[in-house]
């Protein structure tokens, strides 16, 4: 059974998952293929990895590339690192006063804390990045490659990460307005206030998004074996947390032939795995992907698999 729904226009967002080597960016690159046949897609990795490039065979990085033989592709490889320094060389000005008025640090200090990263904010700034370029609305469709589960979770729950340090802001912010009311008696918003003010709006766009199952849906890619099916169903269990819907997955690296004694013996220890797979996600749909005799790299290789998951 194919993949199924990607083409509904309200389907803004769909975000490929699962635990490391099971094949998360070749499907959604397949994917990606898929619907540039039909709408402008882009595709984003976040992986530090950035296997995107190596699986096109074509270098992409932190800028927005047209893939090679592929009409209406755009690929863009996320670095948080560059991303969260362009956004403190873009706001400056605002976390200074914002460390100057806060705070008992003195310029010296202010400068050290410019310095330094904070913690999750790689995340924080991947998604802000990811929220700016569909809010551009170039393209009808943003296929997301995320890294490794654990690193995926962390992306998905940066609204919760982000919107703590706003809290955690605002409160120093508003011991500053307090004392200038009881001063002067009266506050105006300043360049810091308006920051903060932006980026809660970030993170409630953040939320949206990822909370509206017509907007935003969410294919774990999962192989037939033991660890990666329990990953798989704790990932899953994690996303409805964040109320982030999946309706269906990518079983991938299935074994069907049986042309060999070694075909035949993989095929047999997988069986009971995919039993499993179809017992613990009664509801989601299951794609199933064959094993593919060569590593599937190129834009050639990425056009059989997507033929499989779009059932052409």
């Amino acid at each position: 059974m194919p993949l199924t729904g990607l083409e509904s226009k309200e389907l803004k967002m769909i975000i490929f998952g699962g635990k490391g080597g099971v094949g998360k960016t070749s499907c959604s690159i397949a994917c990606a293929i898929g619907l540039a046949e039909k709408f402008k897609t882009l595709v984003i990795s976040t992986d530090p990895a950035h296997s995107v490039s190596d699986s096109l065979c074509q270098e992409i990085g932190f800028s927005l590339k047209p893939v090679h033989k592929v009409t209406n592709l755009t690929a863009i490889e996320i670095s948080a690192d560059k991303a969260f320094k362009q956004f403190k060389k873009e706001h400056e000005s605002e976390l200074i006063k914002l460390f100057d008025t806060s705070t008992n640090f003195d310029a010296e200090d202010i400068q050290q804390m410019m310095s330094l990263s904070i913690p999750g904010i790689d995340e924080v700034m991947s998604f802000k990045t990811i929220i700016d370029l569909i809010e551009e609305n170039n393209y009808e469709k943003y296929v997301v490659d995320t890294a490794p589960t654990g690193h995926a979770l962390r992306l998905l729950s940066s609204p919760v990460l982000l919107d703590e340090w706003i809290k955690m802001a605002a409160k120093m912010r508003w011991k500053y307005r307090y004392m200038i009311e009881s001063f002067s008696g009266d506050y105006k918003d300043d360049e810091a206030d308006l920051m903060l003010l932006n980026l809660k709006k970030t993170v409630k766009r953040i939320a949206a998004l990822l909370s509206n199952s017509e907007k935003c849906e969410f294919i774990p890619v999962c192989i037939p074996e033991d660890m990666a099916i329990m990953e798989t169903d704790r990932l899953l269990k994690e996303l409805y947390q964040f109320k982030i819907t999946s309706r269906q997955m990518i079983l991938n690296n299935v074994m069907e032939s049986d042309e060999s004694g070694f075909c035949r013996q993989r095929k047999a220890a997988q069986s009971k795995y995919i039993d499993k797979v179809a017992d613990l996600f009664k509801n989601l749909q299951v794609v199933i992907v064959p094993v593919f005799p060569d590593e599937i790299k190129g834009v050639a290789a990425l056009e059989k698999l997507k033929n499989i998951l779009f059932g052409r």
